[in-house]
């Protein structure tokens, strides 16, 4: 049993394009679970609003519901579901989830084999990661379900694994940050540590992990604050390549509104005469995708 090409064929619903971490989330969450307690089950209604809550921070803006992968899981042959009568998914809806006491977790081969080989652990993280969300998140979402990186990973991902999953661009981050004149195309922030670019980043626009080619347009240079924040949803880019800010976003302090809330309407900088400006097609995908809510309206267009 290939325990890392099976993660890496999750099932997922797709539908032109469309973001579903359901299933990755749930199963990070029960890896964590698994690092801390080997032998614990997760109950559905103790872990319902914890997962509820990874959904609505790293998932589309869409409403969702943590019972669907709770049940749905089970057909990859990761992951086990009981219930108070026995052995067993009940089914999808959350109140009999809820109401058979359902628990869930890791399927009893995969725990073998983690007890096996414990660097599989690492290497089942790495691979979950790197399928679907991008880099920017790795860290946040490990600490999120309780996951020590670091503790469970002792190589790099390897095997089928490695195989099945499309191989990074090492020239994107370059022909990025030169397209973009090595400054932030949202604040135009251009520091150097002696002759090195410092604290920027090549963001794609339509994650690498959802089928974003490494191209320039479906690159942004970022800061490293504005790259979480375009990741995280707060930040978007309209069709007329105006900088969008989340009406769920939420800043008091004269920062957020410097670095946050003035960017609203702002036309991103670059990129340079000759390289291509981000596409329409990548830009609507984000916004679909990855951007929460309505966007703020210019308080130079209110009155």
């Amino acid at each position: 049993m290939d325990w890392l090409e099976r993660v890496v064929k999750l099932r997922r619903w797709a539908n032109n394009g469309s973001r579903a971490p359901h299933k990755p989330l749930l199963l990070l969450y029960a890896l964590g679970s698994y690092q801390r307690d080997a032998d614990g089950e997760l109950r559905y209604s103790v872990v319902e609003e914890e997962l509820k809550r990874l959904l609505v921070e790293y998932g589309p803006s869409n409403p969702t519901t943590p019972a669907y992968p709770f049940h749905h899981l089970v057909n990859d042959g990761v992951w086990e579901v009981r219930t108070d009568r026995g052995e067993g998914s009940p089914g999808a809806g959350i109140g009999v989830l809820r109401s058979s006491g359902a628990a869930g977790r890791l399927a009893p081969g995969l725990r073998a084999a983690l007890r096996r080989e414990p660097s599989l652990l690492g290497r089942l993280v790495r691979v979950l990661l790197d399928t679907h969300f991008p880099p920017s998140l790795h860290q946040e979402l490990c600490e999120a379900v309780g996951l020590d990186l670091e503790g469970a990973e002792t190589g790099t991902v390897g095997g089928a694994g490695a195989a099945a999953r499309r191989q990074r661009d090492r020239r994107m981050r370059e022909l990025i940050l030169t397209a973009y004149e090595f400054q932030c195309a949202f604040c135009g922030y251009d520091g150097m540590l002696g002759s090195t670019s410092v604290g920027l980043e090549a963001a794609h626009v339509r994650w690498w992990s959802h089928d974003g080619p490494d191209e320039v347009d479906n690159g942004l240079c970022l800061c490293s604050l504005h790259h979480k924040l375009f990741d995280k949803g707060v930040l978007g880019l309209g069709d007329d390549h105006r900088i969008l800010v989340s009406q769920r976003f939420v800043g008091r302090s004269e920062a957020s509104r410097q670095h946050v809330l003035g960017l609203v309407g702002r036309v991103v900088i670059g990129p340079q005469a000759g390289a291509a400006r981000v596409a329409g097609r990548h830009r609507e995908w984000h916004v679909r995708q990855v951007f929460h809510g309505a966007a703020r309206v210019s308080e130079r267009l209110v009155g």
